[in-house]
């Protein structure tokens, strides 16, 4: 592993070791910060005592990461063009990180210490847009040459909607249990709080199976919350790898014959469908050729260094053919031919993502492309074994340490009357559901906003009422998350490049 890293100097190897640094550290302030979100309902309804359940939540983060997969790590990578990593020095790239990861990490320790539960899917996700609007900036290019727009949009949509989705299915299942669990005094102790139960039989314990369950669902929220936001140090450390060191990274150097052969028939199937369906890309294209028009007269960037062009798109496929001909290692090539091949892969990836969106294609032909494009990826949509470890072991043991701000906030302060074993339930439930599906299909969300939002939903559905002064002050950090990242993170990157580079 350490051969990938000879001939970095001194400066940039530094640089490097800090923002490795930076990334672990995040992690585990992201454990730390969201461990609550898993274990507040087990603590507060007595169902584990608090030691135990942290120790439970920090094993569950750490297989989740290391069992979750890669698909939220690269949602986050390609929020920012990979050609706008490639293009500048590696000093560059290292810069653009580190101010994404201190933003990052004030803004979390900041509301962590204020017992806030915000997330840090927005956090990171503003400090990207930041970055990319102060690079519009400094290279007179259009943010939308600089910034994956649609994807941004993606992203933030399942942001938003996640935790409307979690109040109203948490609430929805509190008025299933009060519908089929109270029809006598046995089931309805589901719905007595941990003091209650103490008044009527002389212990706070939840009963047996609701005590199960809360377990259960405590380890689904914290293994959904591992293979979420584990994966976002996945895709921060990949990124700083391949600015760093392109030879090493921009490909997957142990990527096997069969794989490569398999991206090597991918271009050939996608080469083989737009001969057929011509018109689909002479619609791309004819975008494209606006969005240049458009370009040319408002900006004075050289159009050699834009985003990729489908304009060109036959010609890509047959170098990347070319280059991928006949080769059985990665290993074999040169650093510029490893990072036009990660290039071509993009741009062709790139176009598909378009042409799926186009109006008139069917479901058929959409099913088609997304599977060539997951084909076409295989080999540069990785991370090493090392790197999934590293990130799993951070974010667990962050998540042993500093719990107890955040919890005091979701478990005492969001509803006015104390939290019953059913809305216990009915929150962990739908928080570990929402977050697994998330993760499954590649996208961030934030398990703070998720469980918060199911748990004033199953209080509200309860008709037990809200602390408004609480919920006022978890939605404004919620709502300031987001313009005081943007600007943190660009100011400091400008900062940074001014004073160091």
């Amino acid at each position: 592993m350490l051969h990938l890293f000879a001939g970095i100097d001194i400066n940039t190897g530094l640089l490097l070791i800090i923002a490795l640094i930076f990334v672990l550290f995040y992690e585990a302030i992201n454990g730390f910060h969201d461990t609550a979100n898993a274990v507040v309902t087990v603590i507060y309804t007595r169902t584990m005592h608090a030691q135990l359940a942290v120790i439970m939540s920090g094993i569950f983060n750490f297989f989740g990461v290391l069992l979750g997969g890669l698909s939220v790590a690269y949602t986050i990578v390609h929020l920012l063009p990979t050609d706008l990593l490639l293009n500048v020095g590696s000093s560059h790239g290292l810069v653009m990180i580190f101010s994404m990861l201190l933003t990052a990490i004030i803004w979390n320790l900041s509301t962590w210490y204020l017992g806030l539960p915000t997330s840090s899917s927005h956090t990171l996700i503003s400090t990207i847009i930041g970055i990319a609007l102060t690079n519009t900036i400094l290279t007179d290019t259009s943010l939308f040459n600089v910034l994956n727009i649609s994807k941004i949009i993606n992203v933030f949509s399942s942001l938003i909607m996640s935790p409307i989705i979690g109040l109203v299915i948490s609430g929805g299942l509190i008025f299933v249990l009060r519908h089929y669990c109270s029809k006598n005094k046995k089931q309805a102790r589901i719905h007595m709080t941990p003091s209650n139960r103490k008044q009527l039989d002389g212990k706070k314990k939840p009963p047996f199976w609701t005590r199960v369950i809360l377990i259960l669902s405590a380890m689904g929220v914290s293994y959904s919350h591992g293979s979420n936001d584990g994966q976002k140090g996945i895709g921060l450390i990949m990124l700083i790898l391949i600015s760093v060191v392109p030879s090493g990274f921009v490909v997957n150097i142990n990527s096997s014959n069969y794989e490569i052969t398999r991206t090597h028939d991918a271009i050939t199937n996608l080469e083989k469908y737009y001969k057929q369906h011509k018109k689909y890309l002479d619609k791309i294209n004819q975008l494209n050729n606006d969005n240049i028009s458009n370009q040319i007269k408002t900006s004075s960037v050289d159009i050699k260094r834009m985003h990729c062009n489908s304009i060109n798109e036959f010609k890509t496929i047959q170098n990347t053919k070319m280059l991928l001909n006949n080769l059985q290692n990665y290993n074999k090539i040169s650093v510029n031919k490893k990072i036009k091949i990660r290039y071509s892969l993009l741009c062709m990836a790139d176009t598909i993502d378009k042409v799926v969106k186009l109006s008139d294609i069917t479901i058929n032909d959409k099913n088609l492309l997304n599977k060539l494009k997951k084909d076409l990826l295989c080999t540069i949509e990785y991370a090493p074994i090392w790197i999934i470890v590293t990130v799993a072991l951070a974010i667990g043991t962050g998540t042993m340490i500093g719990w107890r701000r955040v919890a005091a906030t979701i478990g005492n302060k969001i509803g006015k009357k104390g939290m019953t074993y059913a809305q216990a339930m009915s929150a962990q439930i739908t928080a570990a559901i929402s977050i697994g599906i998330a993760s499954y299909t590649g996208m961030p969300v934030s398990t703070t906003h998720i469980l918060s939002s199911s748990v004033a939903g199953a209080m509200l559905a309860d008709g037990r009422g809200l602390h408004w002064r609480t919920i006022k002050n978890i939605i404004m950090a919620w709502i300031l998350t987001i313009p005081t990242c943007i600007l943190m993170s660009g100011l400091l990157y400008w900062i940074i490049l001014r004073v160091l580079v």
